[in-house]
């Protein structure tokens, strides 16, 4: 028999300055048992950062071929494309030729997966947003993962302070360059 998804539940006080946002909500994310607790994180991160309209999760292994977040607008066009990890270059070709806008949160090493972009074919690859998670601030944020958390995430100038009780994680989501 197959093991089915954990459900974690996150109860989030957003205030993001660099956007403008400042919202409260609760986010209920299905974790795969092939998922990582670092690649979940990374999600969750992506999805506070990138929130607006029409933000949601795919479905996840059973449509490969969506982002793992996506943001459409009301008549439901595709707007942005937010991929996490070290997506293939055919796949960032493919995402940039469907969305306007791509956005990839690399929480491994980021210069790898860089260097290996470097020199393929990908539509509009100057357009394209790289975005690199601190691994250790990563890490202890993984240390800290409940099936049900409350944390508050502040964001200004690209500085995230996450806050779990009485304790906060700070850390910068560097923008990194894809070199041609």
């Amino acid at each position: 028999m197959a093991l089915g998804a954990t459900i974690y539940v996150f109860e989030i006080e957003l205030a993001n300055s660099d956007r403008g946002i400042y919202h409260s909500f609760t986010l209920r994310v299905a974790r795969h048992p092939s998922e990582a607790e670092d690649y979940l994180m990374t999600r969750v991160i992506a999805y506070c950062m990138e929130y607006a309209e029409g933000i949601a999760f795919s479905k996840g292994l059973s449509d490969p071929d969506e982002p793992a977040i996506s943001i459409r607008d009301l008549t439901g066009v595709l707007q942005t494309w937010i991929d996490i990890g070290a997506p293939e270059a055919a796949r960032l070709h493919r995402a940039s030729k469907a969305a306007p806008r791509v956005v990839v949160f690399v929480h491994k090493d980021v210069a790898q997966f860089v260097a290996r972009l470097a020199g393929e074919k990908i539509h509009r690859s100057e357009a394209l947003e790289i975005y690199a998670v601190d691994r250790e601030w990563l890490a202890n944020l993984v240390a800290r993962l409940s099936r049900r958390m409350v944390f508050t995430l502040t964001v200004a100038d690209q500085h995230l302070y996450l806050s779990i009780g009485e304790e906060t994680l700070a850390t910068v989501i560097n923008r990194v360059a894809l070199r041609a």
